[in-house]
């Protein structure tokens, strides 16, 4: 079950909004000031915080500066004020996304779901690859083996990306094709040929291993 928590000072608003979650199937907690709810997102793990920017105690846009120091927890945050300034300064404060009051409980919901599912993507992959003595990091784009920095192209890191995510599985020119240059890309699978040769050109080391080996009449591999 999803565990959100609410920090609204609005008594009427805060409990509206604990009804129709609670109705989806998430569990609640609520604060009315930004003490209080900084105290509770701190101490506890939500999934989401729907925060009020105007606060007593302390105000939004300080709560989530705060938090941000702490935790990466999603944060939607909630306010009357529409104005440009306002929304980049809870943006820019950490907030993941604005919803502007009076708002429909449908659409707060929907929000919640898309920061939901991309929350859960983020967790089914691994951020960091490895593979032998390589390291990729996937949120940097770095690759690294032990301390050196090797250099890759967009399209190489992708390339290398596919391969690492699909280690021992061998995969043919037109699967690579279609994953790092996109199904409606026109081209000849000869390109695959040249971006694993420049690939090859930045790994391998000299009488050592090949980290891609080729499958005659079929394609690619990365193998352990």
């Amino acid at each position: 079950m999803y565990r959100l928590l609410v920090i609204e000072d609005e008594e009427g608003l805060a409990e509206f909004v604990e009804l129709e979650l609670r109705y989806e199937g998430y569990e609640v907690n609520v604060a009315h000031d930004g003490r209080s709810g900084l105290e509770l997102a701190i101490k506890n793990d939500y999934d989401v915080i729907l925060l009020d920017l105007m606060l007593p105690g302390l105000n939004g846009v300080e709560v989530c500066r705060r938090l941000r120091n702490e935790k990466e927890t999603p944060i939607i945050m909630l306010t009357a004020r529409d104005s440009v300034m306002d929304r980049v300064m809870g943006l820019d404060s950490g907030a993941d996304d604005y919803v502007v009051k009076p708002f429909a409980i449908e659409e707060l919901l929907a929000r919640i779901r898309v920061i939901l599912r991309r929350e859960e993507k983020r967790e089914a992959k691994p951020l960091l690859l490895t593979f032998k003595d390589l390291e990729l990091d996937i949120e940097s784009r770095v690759l690294k083996r032990g301390k050196e920095l090797i250099e890759l192209t967009n399209k190489e890191f992708e390339l290398l990306l596919t391969f690492m995510r699909n280690i021992n599985r061998v995969l043919t020119r037109e699967m690579l094709l279609d994953q790092v240059w996109g199904y409606d890309y026109v081209a000849e699978t000869n390109v695959v040929d040249v971006y694993v040769r420049y690939l090859r050109n930045k790994l391998n080391i000299e009488n050592k291993e090949q980290y891609i080996q080729t499958i005659r009449g079929v394609g690619y591999v990365m193998r352990e």
